[in-house]
């Protein structure tokens, strides 16, 4: 990786961190936003059935654009250096 990479890639993980947090007595570990109950995969989720960062926060009026911005590059890094295997299918 770059050199170059890796320091952007550490400034997206610094704001992550002060806004994504896991913690073992909040949604049993979850990673949720800072001061709230609302975890990442539900913003994942709602993007995904098409809601827009704007809807998002207008149902969700605590959260902000920064908020929703660090779910993503929060999946978005896991998904990227976490190991994952086949999922079998029987039949």
């Amino acid at each position: 990786m770059p050199i170059n990479n890796i320091y952007i890639l550490k400034a997206v993980i610094i704001k992550m961190e002060e806004r994504i947090t896991v913690d073992p007595k909040i949604m049993v570990g979850k990673p949720v936003i800072k001061g709230t109950r609302i975890p990442v995969y539900l913003i994942l989720n709602l993007m995904a059935h098409g809601q827009s960062i704007k809807e998002i926060i207008e149902d969700y009026p605590e959260l902000t654009k920064e908020d929703v911005i660090a779910a993503i590059n929060y999946a978005a890094l896991k998904v990227k250096y976490e190991e994952t295997k086949r999922l079998e299918t029987s039949g």
